[in-house]
């Protein structure tokens, strides 16, 4: 598993990944219900934080987003 920098891709791919985990993910805000931009803005404020990590898998070549912690856990384990 590799870490993907956010500042190595282009604006347009960012957003796409962002919103792709979104739709996948289909989080649940308790009783806001939020707009997709507003899902995205606040994605990427813990992106760039460092808090979610956008990450390769070349074994699928897939991309991915885990919080810090479980990509720590994931490049701890054998």
């Amino acid at each position: 598993m590799i870490q993907i920098p956010p500042d190595r891709l282009s604006d347009e791919l960012l957003t796409a990944l962002l919103e792709d985990f979104i739709a996948r993910e289909g989080t649940d805000y308790g009783f806001e219900e939020l707009t997709l931009q507003a899902k995205r803005q606040r994605l990427r404020r813990q992106v760039d934080r460092g808090d979610v990590v956008i990450t390769f898998d070349p074994v699928t070549e897939s991309c991915n987003l885990l919080s810090r912690q479980q990509f720590r856990q994931l490049a701890d384990s054998p």
